[in-house]
């Protein structure tokens, strides 16, 4: 049987760890401006995640920017075209008017999106190999990142070299582990979560509910499926482990969202209730000689906001515009834009989840959290066009991949 890793070349001119949303959308992105890009994934392709699914404007756009936006309307994920906020017994709809060159947000499961981006860039000229992960980073005297040793499931191992590594491998990211990536900002809350997935049930556009101590979502997702999630108080959800999950989820269901709550009893639940308890926020240091880092494996917040997409996808284009540049001035430039575009988002998105508000202080948060989104999309719609990658690849030849096991 032949390894996985005999499928590697010995030098990329990029190292992508992570070919999920933030993974496979830079891959493509530094694919599509000349540079030659190895993305792996541990994971297999097409597998699901946790995820809340929602674009927010911003996601949206990217895609429309990408020339992708055409493929995920094209799973049948419905057209999203207004946000409701309950908060008590009182709605608030906000209509999604058409601007920015978007018209409408999407949910996509992950089991769609992801393979869309992959797709992407492996048309880009990336290659993308699921079943492999990062074992070690390859260092020059220095210390600097110069490439990374590969393991396939297999257990066969490669050393592949590149003038840098991005980790883009999730909250536990190995690359931030490896480089020893400081953490420059903690959130101090976190939501536990129960979610689960409804055929059946008739959702207008995005829902969110909001009473004291207890917020719902209801997200109309791909095959005509509904992502419906309560959130509360960490403790709550730990006290309901492992055999409470299904009363709880009820219980604040009747709590938040009473009239949701009755229209679940003529739908038909898929597979069980997830918990996810929580982990709070963090901002890491995202750059460093060799190494940068992009999506969760940065930057990450408690999922209350449903946000963490379209961060993904913002974080992407920055990120691969200062990699295909090739100085480390403009990595530096890519966490400072990160940042300034995170900051508020980051900080509302702590507040609600700390669950310590009351209604009229949810909403003065969201219309914060509403500027934030506004800015961001203000960000990515003055972008320009990217130039062709300015890096300088390495003329040397260099050894064949070296396998063990």
């Amino acid at each position: 049987m032949t390894s996985i890793c005999t499928t590697l070349r010995p030098e990329y001119d990029a190292i992508v760890v992570g070919a999920r949303c933030a993974g496979a959308s830079t891959a493509m992105l530094l694919a599509r401006a000349g540079l030659r890009v190895l993305a792996v994934d541990r994971a297999r392709e097409g597998s699901d995640t946790i995820s809340t699914h929602a674009l927010m404007r911003g996601g949206v756009l990217q895609l429309v920017r990408w020339g992708l936006i055409d493929r995920v309307q094209a799973t049948g994920t419905p057209a999203v075209r207004a946000a409701t906020f309950h908060y008590a017994d009182e709605a608030l709809a906000v209509p999604i008017k058409p601007r920015d060159g978007v018209d409408a947000l999407y949910a996509p499961r992950r089991t769609l999106l992801d393979p869309i981006l992959v797709d992407a860039a492996r048309a880009a000229g990336a290659q993308v190999v699921h079943g492999i992960a990062l074992a070690e980073l390859v260092r020059g005297e220095s210390g600097r990142a110069e490439g990374a040793v590969l393991e396939g499931i297999d257990g066969s191992r490669a050393r592949v070299v590149a003038p840098i590594v991005i980790g883009a491998d999730g909250v536990r990211s190995r690359v931030a582990r490896l480089v020893d990536a400081p953490t420059e900002r903690r959130g101090r809350h976190a939501c536990g979560v129960v979610y689960g997935y409804w055929s059946g049930l008739e959702v207008d556009g995005y829902h969110w509910y909001y009473q004291p101590g207890v917020s719902v979502g209801a997200i109309p997702t791909s095959d005509d499926r509904t992502c419906v999630f309560v959130a509360m108080p960490p403790p709550r959800l730990l006290d309901a482990l492992p055999g409470g999950v299904d009363a709880l989820y009820g219980q604040v269901l009747a709590e938040a969202a009473p009239d949701l709550a009755a229209a679940l009893g003529s739908a038909r639940l898929d597979g069980k209730l997830q918990p996810f308890t929580g982990i709070p926020g963090f901002m890491r240091r995202s750059w460093g000689p060799g190494w940068a880092l992009v999506g969760d494996a940065g930057y990450f917040k408690d999922p209350i906001t449903a946000h963490g997409i379209t961060d993904a996808l913002r974080d992407a284009e920055l990120l691969a515009r200062a990699v295909a540049s090739g100085s480390e001035a403009a990595l530096a430039g890519y966490q400072a834009a990160r940042d300034a575009a995170s900051l508020e988002l980051f900080e509302v998105t702590d507040r609600i989840a700390s669950f310590e508000w009351d209604l009229d202080e949810a909403k003065a948060q969201h219309k914060l959290f509403a500027r934030a989104m506004a800015r961001e999309v203000e960000l990515l719609g003055g972008l320009e066009a990217p130039a062709a990658a300015s890096m300088v690849r390495r003329a040397e030849v260099l050894p064949e991949p070296e396998l063990a096991g």
